[in-house]
């Protein structure tokens, strides 16, 4: 399954980074609602061990969400992942890096379509894979913004904009909106300098630009002003100022000029 060797690849990439950070880094806030890079690992490493445990033993993964749910539902679920993953700083990131590539090499093993629950709606190993990936990238962004650098993208990242596609109607039903009838047109250009399209070529709503600008936005680690996409009809404008490929309660997206390393400089 190339997902998993994708996720395996995009936690590498995050690993390599955190090489950067000084001691005193781990408790630093990022722009991503203040969490320090070790809030990122501690949820990285609490949703990583879940799904794997949900491939490895369904029934086990059952009774350890029992209160996790009651956590969410509770307003607790951060304290509860930081109450079940003891680790903190460089002993967190190998446990952290450790386990992201042993699950990546087990998970690439495992036929795409198998069907595994989750805390949600159950779904196919390709769409976990795909989504540890999605979540390894986008809250790891938060740590590249910190250190004021720009990250070095690859055309794994196909994988989200997959995600954002399909996330297209849970986007405005989230908000409690009716889905459009139609999925605007994208020509997004990846990292690679492919072209990737979505929707039918004459559709009025278009979105073109950077693919990793694209999952930027439909991973809510930046505004869509803060982007290179141009975004032209309702429809398509409609969905980018509220763009959600991840589930849970509907957020709201950052504010324009709230996240990056020039709001970094910026607040320095």
């Amino acid at each position: 399954m190339q997902q998993a060797r994708d996720f395996g690849a995009e936690s590498a990439a995050l690993d390599a980074v955190l090489d950067r950070l000084d001691p005193g880094d781990w408790h630093r806030p990022t722009l991503f609602k203040s969490w320090t890079p070790e809030d990122i690992l501690i949820h990285l490493h609490f949703w990583n061990r879940a799904q794997d445990l949900a491939l490895t033993d369904p029934a086990r993964f059952e009774t350890e969400m029992a209160p996790m749910r009651a956590a969410l539902e509770a307003g607790r679920g951060r304290l509860h992942e930081a109450e079940v993953v003891r680790e903190r700083g460089p002993v967190l990131r190998a446990a952290w890096a450790a386990y992201a590539a042993e699950m990546a090499r087990r998970w690439a093993a495992v036929d795409p379509r198998r069907r595994v629950p989750w805390i949600g709606p159950e779904m196919s190993a390709r769409s976990a894979m795909s989504a540890r990936q999605m979540e390894t990238w986008a809250h790891g962004l938060a740590i590249w913004d910190m250190l004021g650098l720009t990250r070095e993208e690859d055309d794994r990242i196909g994988n989200i904009v997959h995600l954002g596609v399909a996330a297209f109607g849970w986007s405005f039903a989230v908000q409690g909106l009716a889905a459009p009838p139609h999925l605007p047109r994208l020509e997004l250009t990846a990292p690679s300098g492919a072209l990737w399209t979505y929707g039918e070529a004459g559709c009025p709503d278009r979105i073109a630009g950077p693919a990793a600008d694209f999952c930027k936005v439909v991973t809510q680690t930046r505004n869509v002003a803060d982007t290179a996409l141009h975004v032209t009809g309702p429809v398509a404008t409609a969905w980018m100022a509220q763009a959600q490929c991840f589930a849970g309660p509907r957020e709201a997206p950052p504010a324009p000029g709230a996240r990056g390393p020039e709001a970094r400089a910026r607040e320095a």
